[in-house]
């Protein structure tokens, strides 16, 4: 398991065991609710991990639950992994809901799997080529400069948790060649941006492929990242233009790993996607 793990992880873990206990004792949550004078919607919200309980409430709810000891110093120990904060958690307010829920369990993950049609994917992008992205952007959505500033260090902070972790997660990435024909600031970021794309691609956990225009295009879709979480879950994460959405039903995820499977088949291999990246950056001069 890696060395990063994820106090979002161990919340959605401690939200699920703290559910099976009640089901095992037959009780619903309305009945848990009113024996410690809760709302059924708390006892809800602890169980969907919407909320981080107590260790007085998670106390409480054990003792309902007839926990034996050993059980007990378990779960308050998974309670207090949960409070911990990731590095992700200084930047909550100024990132939607569900890419916040996405860093969480990225890192706790083992293996991600991307797909990107349109821009370099954001563990792979400069600072510069993040700029100027996200500037243009910024002109469509009326963004606020400070919103564009913030996510920007989101960006280099993630890269820098993932990247250079001691058990870095494993990438298998495909893009489409058109995301190395698509400008983004002037020809010296484009220049920057390959070379980092090149040097990504060389990383030992790093399977970079890329998809040639003239290839056949098997998956009309837009950007998405299959994470695999160990003791957990596969989850998707889908990007969208004012933020995300993350699918965790596995008969929906396991159609995208389906799909990734399949884009990776249509794409170069290894060592032909880093010489088409090469060749690519001759363009930008």
């Amino acid at each position: 398991m890696p060395d990063h793990g994820s106090p979002t992880v161990r919340r959605r873990r401690l939200g699920q065991e703290l559910r099976r206990l009640r089901e095992r004792s037959d009780l619903t949550g309305d009945q848990v609710a009113a024996r410690l004078g809760w709302s059924a919607a708390k006892v809800s919200r602890i169980e969907t991990a919407r909320t981080s309980p107590r260790a007085d409430d998670v106390e409480a709810l054990l003792v309902i639950y007839m926990v034996d000891s050993s059980q007990r110093q378990e779960l308050l120990a998974l309670h207090q992994d949960a409070t911990r904060k990731g590095w992700w958690e200084e930047y909550r307010d100024s990132l939607p809901k569900e890419y916040t829920t996405f860093l969480g369990l990225e890192a706790e993950a083992t293996a991600a799997r991307d797909w990107e049609p349109q821009v370099v994917p954001g563990l792979f992008q400069t600072e510069s080529y993040v700029r100027a992205m996200m500037e243009s952007g910024q002109r469509s959505t009326l963004e606020a400069p400070g919103g564009v500033r913030s996510r920007i260090e989101v960006r280099m902070a993630r890269q820098e948790a993932v990247l250079r972790a001691e058990s870095p997660l494993s990438l298998s990435v495909v893009l489409e060649e058109s995301v190395l024909l698509r400008r983004f600031g002037g020809d010296e970021v484009m220049r920057e941006q390959l070379r980092r794309l090149v040097e990504v691609s060389q990383l030992p956990n790093v399977e970079l492929r890329v998809l040639p225009l003239d290839a056949d295009h098997p998956v009309n879709t837009g950007s998405f990242s299959h994470l695999k979480v160990p003791q957990f879950h596969d989850v998707v994460y889908l990007e969208a233009l004012l933020g995300g959405r993350l699918i965790e039903d596995e008969a929906i995820v396991y159609r995208y790993e389906v799909a990734f499977d399949y884009l990776e088949s249509k794409a170069l291999d290894v060592d032909a996607s880093r010489r088409l990246i090469e060749k690519s950056s001759s363009r930008w001069r």
